[in-house]
């Protein structure tokens, strides 16, 4: 966590007056008298009827609402140039990490044109015979799977030996998947390897290529969806053989606040379970599978931390917090795996947060942060420094990605103004040149980054970035959008996102919080923005917008709140409780009802990060803060854009339902439009059209309401 200054006084902001808004005539929801008691606190929850999708007056409540919204939207002057441009910027070659296996490149690009990314594959050059690449071959492309695009490409893992690919396939893009095999030689898809309930697979095959490991869930519908996680169990799935009496390796927890994944390592050894608690706490087991019989024994059980084990031979290499708040690396042997027999090899460091780490090439990749900025070494399997890995500029890099006993690796770096490029790597010597470099029709070197740092209520030190042209004068009435997450331990790092372009063109400012709940500092700052701690995140939002106020930048009016996610629940909470403070609220696909979210879609995985309404400290807690239950008749709420998706099967479409209907009800400030996303799970619609389309409705929104 960064050093706590003395606080110093806090701004106050007050709204440039603006004209009195045009009521809109907003499609009728009634207000049922429904009142929870809960821990002896009445709760009113007057739009309960807008949980059920099923309703037909639902139906046709969020059709007439979305039909509102899109056409509220087309009208707006600039949206079709904004489209226009975005259209220019989006429809560009963009490319991912490749993965080396059995002498094979595989790696995705989504083609100019293109809606969706393809999964291609060639043979590996042998630079020993002088030869050049193979042909490029496509093997997945979900650009052909539907006539309307609804069907997108999920997970997908390429056995050992190159020759086999099993890949996840999400209708409507939701995180509901089928798993699927596929010959890569043949292209042809197996007909008896076809696995339903693979919502959180990710298969992890066997050195032989025979089979792989996978989290099964119940089918949607089999049980209640809210409960539906601790139903997940580890199977093992061997190819050509009915899924349906796969061997169970794994048994559910029972919980559904718990996440159960495995893993097997190139050498075919060690299969590791871990048994993650949320986001804070993780259990981890292992099973020698050379050994008979087989049997999980404890590597480490019942710890207030989170554990990631990586395998190299007879080596296990543990990144942890515990006792550590920035991470450090443990070296540990199987055959001696009681907790005093941990060897450290890297020790936590007082001034950067240890993000991750991989093995490659029998090296350690590790991937700081330090002060939001990235930081990669490398080092040998004892912790000494090797080398570290030399980045272009400030910005953001992954650890190095590639096989345990490759010598060749590949990883990415991008910042805000940097466009992402993937670099191939030598892990024996250094060698490095790029592999991919992102082209995009701007020019970067129009704009400047700066990093700056607020004050919270608490006078705990927050750090932002804001981007803007290099000659933005600070005169208080820039156009200018915050972005918030805070929480999950998600790091905001410095990316490069098209997306923005199109408002920094046209005068606007984009600002990016580093809130509390994040990682940035290390699990302590995660832990001061969860649970009974989580108005810290909002605290540390308005100390940014105010520092934005504060030092010119721009003023309430012309300060949009963005989010989604998480993030939705950031803006939320932030125009209920400061509705001063912002012209423009952009919320997308939000949790706003924190009484009963837990009580929808993967709620209850969520628990140890919000708490629970059943528990009478978590609901006070909850309470305090649920956007939903802090709308007030009468008050002037800034303009709202609620941007939700129909097949969202993550964060329930409910929230944002009866949040819209709340503050339509209640605000005597600008419109509140209700957008709904067709065949678009929690993460889009998988859709370039489909971004460009709501991209351009939430820029042309907000630069409308925010005024000349």
């Amino acid at each position: 966590m960064p050093p706590t200054p003395t606080p110093t006084p806090t701004p106050t902001a007050t709204a440039t007056p603006t004209p009195t808004p045009t009521r809109l005539a907003y499609p009728p929801a009634s207000r049922d008298p429904q009142v929870d008691t809960l821990h002896g606190v009445a709760v009113a929850d007057p739009y309960r009827w807008l949980e059920d999708p099923a309703r037909q007056d639902v139906k046709t409540w969020v059709t007439d609402e979305d039909t509102l919204a899109r056409s509220f939207a087309a009208k707006l002057p600039g949206r079709d140039s904004i489209a226009a441009r975005m259209k220019e910027l989006f429809y560009v070659e963009s490319a991912g990490t490749p993965h080396r296996a059995g002498g094979r490149l595989f790696y995705p690009r989504r083609d100019a044109g293109k809606e969706k990314a393809a999964v291609y594959w060639r043979d590996r050059p042998k630079a020993d015979k002088g030869e050049g690449p193979g042909p490029e071959r496509t093997l997945l492309d979900p650009n052909t799977w539907s006539a309307d695009g609804s069907v997108s490409l999920g997970v997908w893992a390429v056995s050992y030996d190159g020759k086999k690919l099993a890949y996840g396939v999400k209708g409507n893009n939701s995180d509901e998947t089928t798993l699927y095999v596929m010959d890569v030689d043949t292209g042809k898809k197996s007909e008896s390897d076809v696995i339903e309930g693979a919502k959180y697979a990710w298969p992890s095959w066997t050195p032989s290529g025979d089979g792989f490991f996978y989290t099964w869930v119940p089918p949607a519908g089999s049980v209640p969806t809210a409960d539906r996680p601790g139903h997940a169990e580890v199977r093992f799935h061997k190819l050509g053989t009915d899924p349906a009496k796969d061997r169970v390796v794994r048994e559910k927890t029972g919980d559904p606040r718990t996440f159960v994944g495995a893993g097997v390592g190139k050498d075919g050894r060690w299969l590791i379970a871990i048994v993650e608690h949320g986001w804070s706490s993780s259990d981890v087991y292992f099973q020698d599978l050379h050994a008979s019989p087989r049997e999980w024994k404890p590597l480490v059980v019942g710890q207030d931390a989170r554990y990631d084990v990586s395998v190299d031979g007879n080596r296990f290499f543990v990144r942890t917090n515990e006792g550590a708040p920035k991470y450090r690396v443990f070296r540990v042997d199987p055959a001696s795996p009681a907790r005093d027999k941990w060897k450290e090899i890297v020790a936590e460091r007082p001034d950067a947060t240890l993000e991750g780490l991989s093995i490659v090439g029998h090296r350690l990749s590790l991937a700081y942060l330090k002060d939001v900025v990235s930081r990669v070494e490398l080092r040998d399997e004892d912790g000494k420094l090797v080398r570290e890995i030399a980045l272009p500029t400030l910005g953001s890099a992954s650890t190095l990605s590639g096989e345990v006993d490759d010598d060749v690796a590949y990883y990415s770096f991008a910042s805000f103004t940097y466009p992402t490029e993937i670099f191939q790597t030598s892990v024996g010597t250094g060698a490095t040149s790029t592999f991919y470099k992102l082209k995009v029709p701007v020019d970067p070197s129009a704009y400047v980054v700066e990093q700056l740092f607020a004050t919270s209520k608490d006078g705990t030190r927050v750090p932002f970035f804001v981007i803007h042209a290099k000659d933005l004068p600070k005169n208080g009435a820039t156009p200018t959008v915050l972005y918030g997450y805070g929480g999950f331990q998600v790091a905001q790092t410095p990316s490069f996102s098209s997306s923005i372009f199109p408002w920094l063109e046209r005068g606007g400012i984009w600002a990016v919080a580093n809130l509390r709940g994040g990682s940035e500092y290390g699990e302590e700052w995660h832990r001061q923005g969860m649970r009974r701690e989580k108005q810290h995140v909002f605290d540390d939002y308005f100390a940014v917008a105010e520092e934005l106020v504060k030092q010119g930048f721009t003023q309430p009016a012309k300060l949009a709140a963005a989010g989604a996610s998480n993030g939705g629940l950031l803006v939320g909470a932030a125009i209920t409780q400061r509705p001063d403070l912002f012209g423009v609220a952009l919320c997308g696909v939000p949790l706003l009802d924190m009484v009963r979210y837990h009580l929808f879609g993967s709620g209850k995985t969520w628990i140890s990060e919000y708490g629970s309404a059943d528990d009478a400290d978590d609901f006070a807690a909850l309470l305090a803060y649920s956007p939903y239950h802090h709308v007030t008749k009468g008050t002037r709420y800034p303009a709202t854009l609620v941007l939700s998706a129909d097949s969202d099967d993550r964060v329930d479409p409910m929230h944002a339902r009866k949040f819209a209907a709340e503050l339509q009800w209640a605000s005597s400030g600008g419109p509140v439009l209700l957008r709904v996303e067709k065949h678009s799970g929690h993460g889009g619609a998988d859709l370039v059209r489909a971004t460009v389309e709501k991209l351009a409705d939430e820029y042309a929104f907000a630069l409308d309401q925010m005024g000349p």
